[in-house]
Parts: structure tokens; C-alpha cells; sequence
């Protein structure tokens, strides 16, 4: 069983994620001027994405993270934070729609530019705790 501390950090972090996906996501989509493409959800991702290669390679080569931090920023915060839920249902969304290019490039490229933020993150992590 999780140390209740433990879950009160993931609940905290997980409330903060929350809260600035909604904020920046909305930022992003007002931004972009389209009401029809999810930019805001393509932005939390690729940001969350970074973070989580950037602080998870931090964590597991360098130790600079207490279990707590760890609960709160890693499985909180970031977990909060990105939507891959919500990324499958506009991917799915485009595609029932028809708008079949978009919704191919929209889902494919979530995933690689996913990946991509993560690897930038790990050299991120590792330039700046050498």
C-alpha cells in the first residue's frame, strides 16, 4: 500500500497539471484562431513530453529527485498535465469526420513528435547535469 504522503503529492500534482493543461491548451487553441484542429492538445503534449524526458532522465541518472518530488512531478503533474485520452478522441473525431489527411497527421505526428520531445529532453537533462 502507497504511503498516504505519497498520494497526497501525486493529488496535489496532479491538480496543478490539470489546471495549466486547461490553461495552456486554451492559450494555444485561442492562439492558433482554429476552432477545428486541436493545437492546444498537440502543445500540452509535445510540452508535457520534453518535461517528462527532461525530469524523468534528471531523476533516474542524476537521483535529484525524492520519492515525493517524484510522485508529484512525474506522476502528478505530467500525468495530469498531458491528455493522450483526449488526443485519442480527436484523432478518432477527425477521421469519423472524414477529414482523413488531417486526422493521419494529426495521430501520427503526435506520436513522433512525442518521441522527439522526449529524446530532447533526455539530451536536455543531460547537458545541464553533467
Amino acid at each position: 500500500m502507497e504511503r498516504p504522503s505519497l498520494l497526497l503529492f501525486i493529488g496535489v500534482g496532479g491538480f496543478l497539471g490539470a489546471v495549466l493543461r486547461y490553461l495552456v491548451s486554451g492559450w494555444v487553441q485561442d492562439w492558433s484562431h482554429s476552432s477545428t484542429f486541436p493545437y492546444g492538445t498537440i502543445a500540452v503534449n509535445l510540452i508535457g513530453a520534453f518535461l517528462l524526458g527532461l525530469l524523468a532522465y534528471a531523476g533516474q541518472r542524476y537521483g535529484v529527485f525524492s520519492p515525493e518530488a517524484r510522485a508529484l512531478l512525474l506522476i502528478g503533474f505530467l500525468g495530469a498535465f498531458t491528455t493522450f485520452s483526449t488526443f485519442e478522441w480527436e484523432t478518432f473525431n477527425l477521421l469519423h469526420d472524414g477529414k482523413d489527411l488531417a486526422g493521419l497527421l494529426y495521430g501520427g505526428g503526435q506520436v513522433f513528435l512525442g518521441f522527439f520531445a522526449v529524446w530532447l529532453g533526455r539530451i536536455a537533462a543531460h547537458t545541464l547535469w553533467r
